[in-house]
Order: C-alpha cells, then sequence, then structure tokens
C-alpha cells in the first residue's frame, strides 16, 4: 500500500492507494501518525472516497513528526571520500561507529513544494537524498531477528544541508535544521511492498543533471544495525523518521563545489518509491 497526506477540499487528509494512481481518502484518521499507530490498512475501504491524484497536492506523509528525524552520516563510502575532500576537519578521519545526528522539523513540505534559500545566512545550500525508513511501533532493545517487524514503510527524504552552518558550529544540528530543510515525500510505501533490506536505485538531478546515482545497498551500516543500535539506548516512537544517509554526488564534493541557488529544481528519486522535486526561492 502506498500512503499519501494530501490537501483535499482545503483540508489535510490521509490517502491510500494500492497502486500509486487512484487514491482513497481516510476520513478516519486524524493525520498520518495516527494511521501510523494502527499500523496502517491492508484494503481500501468500502467508503472511503475516491480521488484523482491529479487533482490534489500531495503534501509531506508527515509534515508534523512527532520527534525530530534521525539521520546517518557519511553512511556511504563514496560520499565519505568526497565529504573529507571538501573539508577533512569536518568531515575526515576514521569512523569505527556510524555518526548519528538529528534534524529538527518543525514542518516537513512534501514534492514541488519550495526549499528556502536563505539568502545572506546560507552560502553552501546542498541537497542529500536518502532513503527515509519509518518506524511502525515503539521500539525499544530491537534485536536483529525483530527489525523487520517495526518498520511500516519507506519515503524519500530530501537532507537539505547549510554547509557553512553544519561547518561553522562543529556539529551538525543547525546547519540542517532550519525551516524547511526537510521535504519527504511523495509518499509511504509500506514495508511489505520492497524487499528487505531495500536495494534500490537512489538518485538525484539537479536541473535535470544527474547528480547523484547509487543503490540502497550501499549503505555501510544497514537498516538493521541501525534500529539495533538506537534502540539500544532510547525509545523509537510510532512514526519516527530515520533518514539513513545519502550517497556521492553532492555539490560540496563537485569540483569545485556547486551549490543550489535561487531556481534550481532537486528532484530525488528511489526506485519503488517515486520522485521527490522540490525548488529553490
Amino acid at each position: 500500500m502506498r500512503y499519501y497526506t494530501i490537501l483535499f477540499n482545503g483540508k489535510e487528509k490521509v490517502a491510500a492507494s494500492p497502486d500509486g494512481k487512484e487514491l482513497f481518502v481516510l476520513e478516519e484518521y486524524q493525520d498520518m501518525n495516527a494511521l501510523i499507530a494502527a499500523d496502517g490498512i491492508t484494503e481500501i475501504p468500502a467508503e472511503a472516497a475516491k480521488v484523482d491524484r491529479n487533482a490534489v497536492k500531495l503534501l509531506s506523509p508527515i509534515p508534523y513528526p512527532l520527534q525530530d528525524v534521525l539521520c546517518l552520516g557519511i553512511n556511504y563510502t563514496a560520499h565519505a571520500e568526497e565529504a573529507s575532500r571538501f573539508s577533512k576537519e569536518n568531515f575526515g578521519g576514521e569512523r569505527p561507529y556510524p555518526i548519528f545526528f538529528s534534524k529538527r522539523v518543525a514542518y516537513s513540505q512534501g514534492t514541488d513544494a519550495p526549499i528556502p534559500a536563505y539568502t545572506g545566512l546560507v552560502d553552501s545550500l546542498d541537497y542529500e537524498c536518502e532513503l527515509g525508513v519509518i518506524i511502525g511501533k515503539d521500539a525499544k532493545n530491537v534485536q536483529k531477528d525483530e527489525v523487520q517487524d517495526y518498520i511500516f514503510g519507506y519515503t524519500i527524504v530530501n537532507d537539505v544541508s547549510a554547509r557553512n552552518l553544519q561547518t561553522r558550529h562543529k556539529q551538525w544540528y543547525f546547519g540542517k535544521s532550519l525551516d524547511g530543510f526537510t521535504p519527504m515525500g511523495p509518499c509511504i510505501v509500506s514495508a511489505d511492498e520492497l524487499e528487505f533490506p531495500p536495494q534500490k536505485k537512489i538518485a538525484c538531478r539537479v536541473n535535470g543533471q544527474v547528480r547523484q546515482d547509487s543503490s540502497t545497498a550501499n549503505l555501510i551500516t544497514g537498516i538493521s544495525d541501525i534500529i539495533v543500535m538506537l534502540s539500544e539506548g532510547m525509545t523509537l516512537k510510532a512514526g519516527t523518521v530515520i533518514a539513513t544517509g545519502t550517497p556521492a554526488g553532492v555539490g560540496m564534493g563537485m569540483t569545485p563545489p556547486t551549490f543550489l541557488k535561487p531556481g534550481d529544481v532537486v528532484e530525488c528519486e528511489i526506485e519503488g518509491i517515486g520522485v521527490l522535486r522540490n525548488y529553490v526561492e
């Protein structure tokens, strides 16, 4: 099943689709967090109103995450190499353990929505196409053979980053957490729709030019290990979003570094999920 949050008759509604074409409004759920807590649906209710996907605005599937988005840094080998070239002080060195950080999200915008440029504050606006994992039920002390039972589904996250703020403050929270820096979408694909772990093509295009082109099979720390490690010391609440890291090809890794500017269109695509498209303004 595919799950959406849409703007329908001026109101935010949760919708589902078996095929990503026709959407059915699920009036009984207040928002996506309520649907996740109920473990989704297995079939479309007979009373659900059918709407044309092209007739509604797609929002982020989770416009208001209940917790900060949890993120993996430097989780593809080639991205580790390009990040170190950009700033060895901030991104180089040995990493015997995964890098975890979080993004504060006041509101997550969806596909075809703007990314603010913050001209005057940000001089190095960057994109990061990532596979997002959605936790389906409260997770604590999860064992490796139990991980799949805790995954509700998958989405696309663009981990937008202000590199000057990220490196200036010697930690990543502020440079990753400006309003509008967490686009998600276009939907959540339920976990049973993809193999585990997902081994899907992941790509990013800027103004039609391919910048990132890899596979989620190339994660250094895989989804099972991520959830096991994080749940050892904290409770991952139902609805928690984990962004699993980005492959090589980000703006800071180019020669010379090439950052986003107003008017640019960024398309993040993951096979089996869809395309998250945003423009810089």
